[in-house]
């Protein structure tokens, strides 16, 4: 049966079916040479003993068509695809495992000389995971098992980090995007109609574009790269307009195109220029909750961030007894303050940029000595006989969200969803630094979201096992589509992003 996965081109013949396998063993000979072999035990076979699999085929029974060619194993390829999140193993790694390890063989049950898959196939399996919710349920179905292995107990409420990844992207500059932007755009040209780009391309261009582009923030010559790189992504669509696969073209060549409008704009002469934050020399740049800020996920904005935010920092706060700040009426308007015995202030100063770069710039309002010795009410306000009350807040902006967010913290509706945030900096720091969390496999929320949802499980079977992950040796990237198309023309391309920044 495993031989129909030989050549990834019959995947897509005919749909696949599911022929449950109930009650599998795992071959004795497989049992022998495995325990032989690896006589402490690894991860792999602590999942087969222990847990005898994880998952069945009749967990699956919905995923599949009724007819059809018979198809792999659902539950060995949920099995595979934990180990390969757990090992940090690529799809070709990982089916590599299948194929030579025997620790993977023994988890699966399968027979020494069964010689696996071809690892498109594990692409494919996600690809199923991705609708319906089926990584969810996959993840239940998970804890369900330990549950029943008696090695969850019920417990009380388990939190959690951020309910989703916004976007599988690297922080770029406004250069960086843009090269980028042509960048994929050409890979993705190459990919479908290669023979679009003998007209266009140029040997520089290999240079330009034949690498993942990383600039820093202080690239050489940056003007000129702004209308170089602006003229090439000019060029590149207006080919692509005159041939007439403009309106057909894939994702990345319209996100060209809004990238290109998002930063360039034509003068009154017709010539392309970098569009500024000044809005005197001509446009201005987009609403940042409007911008693109990556070529390959364009839904990458408009983001709620939501936390707590620390008390009144004053003293008569701290302590609940005098007047806060809070108890001054701030007029922005008339550049006054009011104090709580009707007082108004006699100087307005700022605002001040503080010491602390992450801090807010403070406006001062000062109240003069014969306004405050005489008040009856001074020792609320004020420490010392001969001091006077000095008043420091943010401005309007600012000022506003903050008095709102603290309103907010104090319902019932924030505490509970902040509740389930709170407290996670053990297992976000086991996510980032033992499992490389903090860089995404896959481009869009879905396929992160299956990311997370495997490596959620991994974490699970690695901490219950005791067993370290066992370190595996890289693999060398492949050429892209348009590394293809300048190595096959003879155009000189860079062997390292690093040569791009000089």
């Amino acid at each position: 049966m495993l031989g129909w996965f030989r050549r990834p081109m019959q995947l897509l013949r005919c749909p696949l079916s599911l022929r449950p396998r109930s009650g599998e063993q795992v071959p004795p000979l497989t049992a022998q040479v495995a325990r032989a072999s690896n006589p402490g035990g690894t991860t792999a076979i602590w999942v087969r003993d222990r847990l005898d699999g994880l998952w069945c085929d009749e967990d699956f029974a919905d995923w599949y068509p009724r007819d059809g060619r018979p198809g792999l194993s659902p539950a060995q390829l949920a099995t595979v695809c934990v180990l390969q999140f757990l090992l940090g193993l690529s799809d070709r790694q990982a089916a590599e495992a299948v194929r030579c390890r025997i620790d993977f063989k023994y988890a699966m049950a399968m027979e020494l000389d069964d010689p696996g898959f071809h690892h498109s196939v594990l692409a494919d399996f996600r690809d199923r995971l991705a609708g319906d919710g089926r990584a969810d349920r996959l993840l239940d179905l998970a804890l369900a098992r330990l549950k029943e292995a008696g090695l969850v107990r019920e417990r009380t409420t388990q939190r959690t980090d951020s309910t989703h990844v916004l976007a599988a992207v690297r922080d770029l500059t406004r250069l960086e995007l843009i090269t980028e932007a042509v960048r994929a755009a050409l890979e993705e040209v190459a990919g479908i109609s290669p023979h679009l780009l003998d007209e266009l391309v140029e040997e520089d261009w290999g240079l330009r574009y034949g690498r993942p582009v990383r600039l820093g923030k202080n690239p050489t010559k940056p003007k000129t790269r702004f209308l170089a790189t602006g003229n090439d992504a000019v060029r590149l669509l207006e080919h692509l307009y005159q041939h007439g696969t403009d309106r057909t073209s894939g994702p990345h060549v319209q996100a060209l195109r809004q990238i290109t409008v998002q930063n360039y704009h034509r003068d009154a002469a017709g010539h392309l220029r970098w569009r500024t934050a000044e809005t005197e020399s001509g446009p201005g740049l987009p609403p940042s909750s409007r911008a693109i800020v990556s070529p390959y996920d364009t839904s990458a904005h408009k983001v709620t961030v939501s936390g707590p935010l620390k008390s009144n920092p004053t003293r008569q706060h701290r302590q609940n007894e005098g007047f806060a700040r809070d108890d001054f009426h701030i007029d922005y308007d008339r550049r006054q303050v009011t104090c709580p015995q009707g007082q108004v202030s006699q100087g307005w100063h700022g605002p001040y940029p503080t010491s602390s770069p992450t801090a807010a710039p403070l406006i001062v309002a000062r109240f003069t000595k014969s306004q405050c010795r005489p008040c009856p009410a001074r020792t609320q306000c004020t420490s010392t006989a001969d001091s006077t009350r000095t008043v420091g807040f943010p401005p309007r902006e600012l000022r506003d969200l903050q008095l709102r967010v603290r309103t907010e913290q104090q319902t019932p509706e924030w505490k509970t969803r902040y509740a389930v945030r709170s407290g996670v900096e053990g297992t976000v720091n086991e996510f980032a630094h033992g499992h490389g969390m903090r860089r995404c496999r896959y481009r869009g929320q879905g396929k992160a979201h299956i990311q997370h949802v495997l490596t959620a499980i991994a974490v699970n079977i690695e901490r219950l096992s005791g067993l370290p992950p066992a370190e595996e040796a890289q693999t060398p990237r492949q050429p892209t589509a348009f590394q293809n198309y300048l190595d096959q023309r003879e155009i000189p391309r860079p062997k390292s992003w690093r040569t791009l920044g000089s």
